[in-house]
């Protein structure tokens, strides 16, 4: 019997409605993360960032920075980085931007816009990151393009995201979390049960880590690979520009 729950955004407009979702629950998205993930999140994003491996006094793009964990990880690691988040949701940076004065120990510019299209030169920066939002965009394809474009040469990509465990007993126990627990503690801890019943439900349709890795590479970054983290429910996806 699955687990999965079968919520889809409303019509055709799935960025609407994830831009919607997210700016619902942008007031307790730091809280619930914390929450629903027993403070775990934050060593997943220092592994992510050890993969990054930026070089010192680089710049380096967060897409769908969201509230600014990734960037302000990246700064703890590195005073010495230019950081810049992009996210089309406002209330989500409205919330970075808010952190910023006592996280930041660095630069942080926080930007509202597309990462399908993002508003930046070839070549502009020397590392990409991205937190828990791959599996939320329109077109994975199209934003691994554009985040390849904006890389100078050498410049690596790393993704963290949920996904999918290889272990059937390992991903029967997660998904027994991800679908039934999460919707209930989100909407308790987030306030919208909506938002943390669609937020599972969209790694249903999400490539594995073996598929996306592949994508990786259509999109031409080399030396592309992952790492499994909690049995492989976590997956932390890299690539380079060459």
């Amino acid at each position: 019997m699955s687990t999965t729950p079968t919520l889809r955004p409303p019509g055709n407009d799935k960025g609407a409605f994830v831009r919607e979702m997210f700016a619902d629950i942008a007031p307790r998205y730091d809280a619930a993360n914390r929450v629903l993930t027993a403070g775990l999140d934050e060593r997943w994003r220092k592994r992510a960032i050890a993969l990054l491996a930026p070089p010192h006094g680089g710049r380096i793009l967060d897409l769908c920075c969201g509230t600014g964990d990734v960037v302000f990880h990246l700064l703890r690691t590195d005073p010495s980085l230019e950081l810049t988040g992009i996210d089309f949701c406002e209330p989500m940076l409205a919330g970075a931007r808010a952190r910023a004065p006592r996280e930041a120990r660095g630069r942080a510019t926080f930007l509202e816009g597309d990462v399908m299209a993002l508003p930046f030169e070839d070549a502009s920066f020397d590392g990409a990151t991205m937190g828990f939002s791959l599996r939320n965009v329109v077109d994975i394809d199209q934003v691994l393009r554009e985040v390849r474009r904006v890389l100078r040469p050498g410049a690596r990509f790393v993704n963290l995201d949920v996904s999918k465990a290889p272990n059937p007993l390992f991903k029967r126990a997660f998904d027994l979390y991800f679908y039934g627990l999460v919707p209930l503690i989100g909407g308790i801890v987030g306030g919208s049960k909506r938002a943390y019943t669609y937020l599972p439900n969209s790694l249903t349709h999400h490539p594995n880590a073996d598929a996306l890795r592949e994508r990786f590479e259509r999109a031409g970054f080399a030396q592309s690979g992952y790492v499994r983290l909690m049995g492989g429910s976590i997956a932390i996806h890299y690539g380079t520009n060459p």
